[in-house]
């Protein structure tokens, strides 16, 4: 007599077989990779307006479905302890971000550590994501902003530390708004939101400190 117990335990596992054989593979040098990522992100940062490359190697998969700084970005930065949010519903990110990582999904923006916006044209307002507290202003959210392009775009002219006077960036696919509604945010220094937009493996830091200014498209 087949026993009903085994044949479950037999059809979780090939279940759980096939979805692994689906998972978008990671790093394939996870300590060096990630310390090389690191490095470029935070290098961007330190520099705003910098446009870095993230050339670790990674699946094909990657480079068909998400820009590969975003998901570098997110191997690298986050943990168990930091929830991201996905701007649209993304099974196959889902999965991978939660094997890698281990970092849980949040299900809205405003208990995101990190979130991903895929649409820059459409994103929620700033708002709407953790801003920080002024006693644990490393408490607010990270945005991986995905670019259209990260030149030929909106004008912009970015200043402020770890800057020398000025720099100008152009980045296409992103809203007038969310350059508005971010300055704003000056007011509620030092709480706001850090920033990434990446494109491919290219990716611009843009922190909290920076001040941007939207030029008129010539």
């Amino acid at each position: 007599m087949t026993n009903p117990l085994s044949s479950l335990d037999t059809l979780n596992t090939l279940n759980t077989i096939n979805t692994l054989d689906k998972l978008v593979r990671g790093f394939a040098d996870p300590v060096h990779d990630a310390q090389a990522s690191f490095r470029v992100l935070l290098d961007v940062l330190a520099r705003p307006g910098t446009i870095g490359s993230i050339d670790v190697a990674l699946d094909d998969d990657v480079h068909r479905q998400w820009p590969a700084a975003a998901f570098a970005a997110m191997l690298t930065l986050v943990d168990f302890s930091t929830p991201v949010w996905l701007q649209a519903p993304d099974a196959a990110l889902a999965q991978a971000i939660r094997f890698h990582t281990g970092a849980p999904l949040a299900d809205e923006s405003d208990e995101a550590a990190f979130a991903y916006i895929v649409d820059g044209e459409n994103m929620p307002p700033l708002d709407a994501f953790s801003l920080g507290t002024p006693e644990s202003p490393q408490n607010s959210a990270t945005l991986l902003i995905r670019a259209a392009a990260l030149e030929g775009g909106r004008p912009l002219t970015l200043s402020g530390p770890g800057i020398r006077s000025s720099v100008g960036i152009a980045p296409a696919g992103i809203a007038d708004t969310f350059w508005h509604e971010r300055a704003s945010l000056a007011a509620h220094a030092p709480c706001g939101i850090d920033c990434y937009l990446v494109c491919g493996r290219s990716v611009i830091g843009i922190p909290r400190t920076t001040r941007v200014e939207v030029n008129s498209c010539t």
